[in-house]
C-alpha cells in the first residue's frame, strides 16, 4: 500500500524500531507542515493509507473529497482535527487506539518539570544569567501546598505521585467514576468545583479533550484561584475558555502559568500575549515528543495498518464507514 505520514518534524519515525512494521509498504514521510488545502492534496492524492501525529494536520471534508485513493487515517489519541462524518461519507475507515491501559509517562514527567520551572522561575534566571545578570527573584517552594489534579486518568494519577513524592498535598476534582479511583488511591477529593480552584496551590490539567470538556475551566473557575497559584496545562488549550486564560493572568488570578498547548498550533507568533508575560512558561507541545513515547504510541499505530492490510480493521472511530463501503461494494457488483 501507499503510505504518508505528515508532519514528522525530525524524521524520528523511520528511526524507531517500530517503523519496521511498515516493511513491504511504499512509505512517503513529510518533513515541514503545511495546511494548505491545495499543497495536502498534491502530496496525498495517490495515498491510500495517512499516518498522523497526533493533532499536527488538521483533516476536513474540503481535503478528502480530493483524496480518492484514501481508505485509511491511522493515529493515536483524540481526533478533533479530524472530520470523523466527512471520513464516514467518503468512505475513510479512521483508526485511532485511546490507550486507556498503556502507561504514558512522558507528559506527566513534563509537567513535573514546568511545575518546577515555574514555581522556580528556572527559564527567567537562566535568561538573566546569560544577559550577565545575577539572581532576580526568589521562588516558591512545592513541600506542603496544595496540588490540584483536574481529571483522574493514567496521565493525572501519575502526576498526583509526583506530588505525594514532592510532600505535597494532593487533591483531586473529576468526574465520578474518576474520583473514586482517587478515593481509593489515597487521595482527598473537593468538595466542589469551586473549593477545587480555591483551594489549590498548583493545577495540572489532565483531561480529554471531547465536545463536552470545551471550555471545562471558565473565566469564573480561574478568578477563584489565588493570586499566588499556578496553573499547568500540558492536555489541551481548548478545555480552558477562550481567552480566559489571558484575561485572568492579567487580572492576577492565578499569578502564573506554564502551558505546552495552545489554541493555534504550531504557535509562531512571537507577540502571542502569553509568550510576552514573565509569569507564564511555555513549551511547543512537546508532552509527548520523547524517542520512547514515540515507540509505545507508533507501534500502535502501525499496528492498525498492518490489521487494515490484512482485512481486520481495529480501533475503528467510525463504524458506520462499514455501511457506505457496503453501500459501494454493492454498487460495483452490480454493474
Amino acid at each position: 500500500m501507499k503510505l504518508s505520514i505528515l508532519d514528522d518534524y525530525f524524521d524520528t519515525l523511520r528511526t524507531l524500531p517500530c517503523f519496521r512494521k511498515l516493511d513491504g509498504h511504499e512509505v512517503t514521510i513529510w518533513h515541514d507542515h503545511t495546511q494548505d488545502i491545495e499543497a495536502l492534496a498534491a502530496r496525498l492524492k495517490d495515498t491510500q493509507v495517512l499516518v498522523l501525529i497526533r493533532e499536527r494536520t488538521q483533516i476536513h471534508e474540503p481535503l478528502l473529497e480530493r483524496l480518492d485513493a484514501l481508505r485509511l487515517i491511522s493515529q493515536r489519541s483524540v481526533y478533533p482535527h479530524i472530520d470523523i462524518d466527512a471520513c464516514t461519507r467518503c468512505g475513510v475507515i479512521v483508526s485511532s487506539d485511546q490507550h486507556a491501559g498503556s502507561p504514558s509517562y512522558a507528559a506527566a514527567e513534563l509537567t513535573w518539570g514546568l511545575i518546577i520551572a515555574a514555581m522556580r522561575q528556572l527559564p527567567q534566571q537562566m535568561y538573566a544569567l546569560r544577559a550577565g545578570t545575577w539572581q532576580i527573584g526568589v521562588g516558591n517552594s512545592l513541600r506542603g501546598k496544595t496540588l490540584g489534579i483536574y481529571g483522574y486518568g493514567r496521565i493525572g494519577a501519575t502526576v498526583a505521585g509526583y506530588g505525594r513524592a514532592f510532600g505535597m498535598n494532593v487533591l483531586v476534582w473529576a468526574r465520578e467514576t474518576s474520583l473514586q479511583r482517587a478515593r481509593s488511591d489515597g487521595y482527598a477529593v473537593a468538595q466542589s468545583k469551586r473549593a477545587f480552584f480555591e483551594a489549590s496551590d498548583v493545577i495540572s490539567l489532565h483531561v480529554r479533550l471531547v465536545k463536552d470538556t470545551r471550555g471545562i475551566v471558565t473565566r469564573n473557575d480561574l478568578s477563584c484561584m489565588k493570586p499566588t497559584a499556578l496553573l499547568v496545562n500540558t492536555s489541551r488549550a481548548l478545555l480552558i475558555e477562550p481567552g480566559a486564560l489571558v484575561d485572568a493572568l492579567r487580572a492576577g488570578r492565578p499569578g502564573m502559568a506554564a502551558i505546552d498547548v495552545h489554541d493555534e498550533e504550531p504557535l509562531h507568533d512571537p507577540d502571542h500575549p502569553l509568550l510576552k508575560m514573565d509569569n507564564v512558561v511555555c513549551t511547543p507541545h512537546i508532552g509527548y515528543v520523547t524517542r520512547e513515547e514515540y515507540e509505545i504510541q507508533f507501534s500502535d499505530v502501525f499496528d492498525q495498518i498492518t490489521a487494515y492490510a490484512a482485512g481486520n480493521p481495529i480501533n475503528v472511530v467510525n463504524p458506520k464507514v462499514f455501511d457506505v463501503l457496503k453501500g459501494v461494494n454493492t454498487a460495483v457488483g452490480a454493474r
